[in-house]
Order: structure tokens, then sequence, then C-alpha cells
């Protein structure tokens, strides 16, 4: 990236991600009082004083500990640090100095890189213990509050001041790719596979991922941004106040904000309730989609039969998309990318006013809206609005008439016409006299 890169770092529970949240101006990060909430790097785009830079949340590290996921944290913040302009050392003021602490302080000496050594968690800023943390050997220690916000301008000025002079701005946009699916479904491995490294954790327990993760990607010369997301489960089966449910927030959110939804599906397990919720989501919301049936290589029908079956369950969406694949094998990956580029293409597609009113005159000549209570409506001409996805309307008289089944006969031609494969279309009904 163009942009200085900042790792928040430090052990567990220091405030690193209330830290990221105040930084950063919304809340991106979880925060929760249970230490070991961040277990992957979560990037943002900050700003201070018309510096631009990106922001990376670590997971809290624990080098001495038990914790089934310790070494995977480490990794994760080993890479963090490898592309990181900037380091900010975050330590707990409330606790002084601990063996962890200098535990990570060892670690971060060793990167040779600049080191912004922060002390959290001074609400009064009582610098009584502040000196303490000189013997971390990694510079002058400065005073926050992150709960309060103070203090927090003066460690930015430090933090930009390490900055090369000259910032080029050389972004290029690019399709964002939001992974979703039940928990343990494959997801991370899919994104992993695909990015050729290991940039999210993966492991057979549930729920180890909780954030939505962002990673740059650049393939058959096109820039991408996959996002891998916390696995959702029934929403009965979440607190919406625990630290899963700010997950499944979380990944609601990147539904809403991604270009193209890949929906993974398990082929070794049978297609359940919420497997049809999630894709109901993503339909409602409106976003091009691809059905990604992954662990193919642990197959129980062919395709064939469960395309069928994906078609009786995912009746509402029949315009899905599917490829199958295999993430431990890496089988069918390079269909993924060929469907997101196709799918997008679609929903982003526009057709001109007079080939729309074609299709709407021939729709009308095979058949035309049926009457209802004596009165008979009638369209009068249609005019697509946007795209991302198609939104059409269709001025009518008497636009009220126009049942459900019509609509949907208007859409099945419209599509038979047109290539909307992959992506929802939306069509309105107004009066003709409508603004």
């Amino acid at each position: 990236m163009a942009k200085p890169i900042v790792a928040v770092v430090g052990r567990a529970n220091v405030g690193k991600s209330t830290f990221f949240n105040r930084v950063c101006g919304k809340r991106i990060s979880i925060v929760d009082d249970v230490a070991g909430v961040t277990r992957d790097r979560v990037y943002a785009d900050a700003e201070w004083c018309g510096r631009t830079f990106s922001l990376v949340d670590t997971g809290g590290i624990e080098l001495k500990t038990e914790d089934a996921f310790q070494s995977e944290i480490k990794e994760q913040v080993d890479l963090a640090l490898d592309t990181a302009t900037v380091i900010i050392f975050l330590v707990d003021g409330a606790s002084g100095v601990t063996s962890a602490d200098e535990d990570v302080a060892k670690l971060l000496r060793k990167k040779k890189l600049p080191i912004v050594l922060v002390v959290n968690k001074l609400d009064n800023f009582d610098l009584t213990n502040l000196y303490d943390f000189y013997s971390l050997g990694v510079g002058d220690p400065m005073p926050i509050s992150c709960s309060q916000g103070k203090g927090i301008g003066d460690v930015l000025d430090k933090v930009v001041s390490y900055f090369p002079a000259e910032q080029q701005d050389d972004e290029t946009d690019g399709i964002k790719i939001t992974f979703v699916g039940r928990p343990n479904v494959g997801k991370s491995s899919l994104v992993n596979k695909l990015v050729g490294q290991k940039r999210v954790v993966v492991s057979d327990i549930e729920g180890t991922t909780r954030d939505s993760i962002t990673i740059p990607f650049r393939c058959n010369k096109k820039d991408y941004y996959l996002v891998d997301t916390a696995g959702l489960r029934r929403q009965r089966s979440v607190e919406r106040a625990s630290v899963e449910g700010y997950s499944v927030l979380r990944s609601m959110s990147a539904i809403d904000n991604s270009d193209v939804v890949l929906i993974v599906f398990d082929a070794s397990a049978e297609v359940s309730e919420q497997d049809v919720r999630i894709a109901g989501y993503v339909h409602e919301a409106g976003k091009p989609s691809v059905v990604v049936v992954n662990k193919w290589d642990l197959k129980t029908m062919d395709k064939t039969k469960y395309t069928e079956m994906l078609k009786m369950k995912l009746s509402f969406m029949d315009y899905f998309e599917v490829c199958f694949v295999s993430a431990l094998t890496g089988k069918g990956l390079s269909e993924i990318m060929e469907k997101v580029d196709k799918v997008y293409e679609n929903s982003s597609r526009r057709i001109t006013t007079g080939v729309l009113n074609e299709i709407l005159q021939d729709a009308l000549l095979n058949f035309q809206p049926p009457i209802k209570g004596g009165r008979k409506p009638k369209i009068m001409y249609a005019t697509q609005v946007s795209a991302n996805p198609p939104r059409f309307v269709f001025f009518c008289k008497l636009p009220e008439l126009i049942n459900f089944s019509y609509q949907r006969y208007l859409e099945n031609q419209l599509r038979e016409k047109v290539d909307f494969s992959g992506t929802p279309i939306q069509l309105l009904f107004k009066g003709s006299d409508d603004k």
C-alpha cells in the first residue's frame, strides 16, 4: 500500500481496540472486557493533520500462555509488523509494567521500526507510574485515556512525524468481495487459498473469525478486496450484547457494503435453514452473489443433483450462480473469480429505455396484466433508474393492481432477454402521474 501503515500492538486487554475505534472515529473493531477478542488483523483508513494512513488492530500477545489461539495470534501480529511503517505499543497504566509487556517489548525491538510507547487507562492523568515504563527500553512513554479521549492527539502527532516526507496516494478502486456463511464452512480457508498466504486465522473451532477482515487482492491484473466475516449462526443462538453478537452485526454490515457476496456452503453437510436464511439476507440486500459449495472433495452427490436441490431451497433467488470448490485441494478456485466478474458485470448492466420498452411491449403482447374487480391496470412505459442492483420503474394506470405473479412474469421476461444471472433486479410500479 502507498499509505503508511500503523500497527497497534500490545498484550491482551490493554485497550488496543478502543484506541483503534477512537482514532478511526467509528466502532470498527469489537471492544469487549474479555481478553483475546481481537484475533486477526483489522485494517481501517484514518487521517490526522492531513496525513492519511492505514491503522491495524492486532490480537493481544501473550507469549507465555496455553491459549490454543496464541500461536495463530502471534503469527498474525508478525505479519502486521512486517508491513508496518510505525508501531504503537500500547500498555496498561493502571496495572503497571508486567512480564507480558516486557516480552512484547523484546519482540518489537527486533523489528527495527519506530515505536510509540502509549500508556493507556490513565483516566485521571496520574503520572506516578508513567516513568516505570522507561524500563521497557522502547522510548518515551506517552500517557492517554482511550475511554475519555485524552492524549490521543499527542500520540498521533508523534506517529505522523515518522511518516515519509512525501505521501503518494495511488489507491486503485477494486471490487469488494464478502465471504459469508455458517460457522466452519471454510470461508477463511478459501480466503487464504485465494491470496496464497495465511492472512486469516484458520481453525476447526467454530467462531474463530469474529471480526470482518478486509484483504487487498490482485488477480488477472484486476484489484479486489476480500472480506472474511464471522460465521453466522441462528439469531436465537447469539446473545445480542455478546462479542459474537457484535460479530453478526459486523457481518451484516459487510454484506451491505460489498460489491459481490460469496455465500459459502459446506458440501459435506445438508443445506440448513440457516444457509437459506443467509442467502435470503444477501438477496434482500440487493447484492450480486455466487453460491460457493466448498469441501467438494467430501461431496455426497453429483453437481447436477446438488444444483437441483439448491434450486428448490433457494427458489426465491433462482438467478443464483454456483461453483463447486475445495479450499483443501484448490480445485475449482479459479472459477470463483470468473463468477465474481460475471455477476458484478451483470449487476452493473444498464439497458437503454428503447430496448427496455421493446422487451416490455413483447411481454404485454403475450400476457396483459389481469383484470381485478372489473378494473384493468395498464403499463405505459418503463425506464431503468439505477444499477447495482438493476432497478426498473414501470409507469402504470392503477399500479396497485399489478400483483406479485405478474411482477415475476415481467422479471422473467427481462431475464430471458438480458443476462442478469447472479444478481437480483428490482421492479417498481408507479402511477403514470407520480414523480
